[in-house]
């Protein structure tokens, strides 16, 4: 599906990934109602868009508050007309801890946000969408959600979920106007650990940083890799090189991949 011409819903879309996704989809042409729980950061994301503005609409909302979220279908509908494509890519991490560190609270936000919130918005939407000439949903799931990441475990619980969920979707609509993709993206240099309240630990050295920002994509170019995901209607897509060396690994030798990882987060989580 092109985007030029379509009208896109992003979600996370104040910061990050989902700015930058926001940003693209209106250079290609399409017109964006951008979701996120904070205004400031909607209105950042609106100042960064320079003259495509007029084509942005802003809306805050929680996406695990069920009831806001299906008023967003008529609200957007309102600004723009019918809606093309939701790209789900709202999401928070949890603390650098294992799972008998964490508080039942932090553990239920963790899973809200990132599965419970994609299932609210695609069910406010998938009727509308499946009323359009053609469709699109995409879902940020994570390099976590095909792959155990010590520390990360209930973020990466909820991930795989919106894995399974997005895959569930594709069959469910296989034949239909709507198509359905689902990202996994591996290092991102956004700040997703401070828009979740997350503090990274600081056993890193200065150096041991560096290197780990030196592997990271660029927001800038995750959204094009995601945007162009939407484009092919392709059913799968990796982001950085990261994501698709451990999607081989976790495939060819899951124990080896694990370990890996393991290793990888031990400084982390000390």
């Amino acid at each position: 599906m092109q985007v030029n011409g379509k009208v896109v819903v992003v979600t996370g879309g104040g910061d990050g990934i989902g700015r930058q996704i926001v940003t693209l989809l209106l250079q290609k042409g399409a017109r964006v109602a951008a979701v996120d729980i904070r205004q400031d950061a909607l209105d950042e994301t609106r100042a960064s868009v320079g003259g495509h503005a007029e084509r942005l609409s802003t809306h805050v909302a929680d996406i695990t508050d069920r009831e806001r979220v299906f008023a967003l279908p008529a609200e957007v509908e309102a600004a723009h007309g019918p809606v093309d494509a939701i790209v789900n890519n709202a999401g928070v991490i949890q603390p650098f801890v294992r799972v008998h560190e964490l508080e039942m609270e932090t553990i239920d936000r963790v899973l809200a946000v990132n599965l419970v919130g994609p299932v609210n918005v695609t069910k406010a939407f998938l009727p509308g969408l499946m009323a359009r000439p053609e469709a699109h949903i995409l879902n940020v799931s994570s390099m976590g959600g095909f792959l155990p990441v010590p520390g990360q475990a209930i973020y990466t619980t909820a991930k795989a979920g919106v894995k399974l969920f997005t895959e569930a979707l594709h069959s469910e609509l296989a034949g239909t106007n709507v198509g359905v993709t689902v990202v996994f993206p591996g290092g991102v240099g956004t700040r997703i650990s401070e828009n979740s309240g997350v503090e990274v630990p600081g056993n890193l050295s200065e150096a041991e940083a560096e290197k780990m920002a030196a592997r990271t994509t660029s927001p800038e170019e995750a959204a094009r890799i995601i945007v162009g995901g939407i484009e092919e209607g392709a059913q799968r897509v990796l982001v950085g090189s990261d994501a698709k060396l451990m999607d081989r690994l976790s495939r060819l030798n899951p124990k080896f991949a694990a370990g890996f990882i393991t290793k990888q987060m031990k400084d982390l989580l000390g």
